[in-house]
């Protein structure tokens, strides 16, 4: 009997192997998401701000004093963030991700968003 239980054992470890490496590759891969802190968009805008202000838009959190404005991570497009600041506080001279600016004919549309 106990030669049977040990050749399902055989059989199933793989499985079970397999089961807790996926498991802990996911974990692994979420983890930097999470520990993440501090801004991840930048923005410079065109007219300061008096003091520091906070301001909401369409659910993320942006952080301004003066000149300068920060926020966490979005799931949209940067161009689409950047217009949804601007509708706040106005035009942009520039905005930046961990990836870099946005260029020149972004930043524009971003401020086209400014005016209407």
């Amino acid at each position: 009997m106990f030669a049977k239980s040990d050749g399902a054992f055989r059989q199933i470890l793989p499985a079970a192997l397999a089961l807790v490496g996926t498991a802990a590759s996911f974990a692994l891969t979420a983890a930097p998401v999470r520990a993440a802190s501090g801004p991840f968009y930048s923005a410079t805008l065109t007219r300061p701000m008096d003091g520091q202000q906070k301001l909401v838009q369409k659910g993320l959190l942006w952080k301004c004093e003066g000149a300068q404005c920060s926020a966490g991570r979005d799931t949209s497009r940067p161009v689409i963030v950047c217009a949804r600041l601007v509708q706040k506080v106005g035009p942009v001279a520039r905005f930046t991700t961990p990836q870099g600016e946005l260029a020149a004919e972004d930043l524009a549309r971003c401020n086209e968003a400014a005016a209407g």
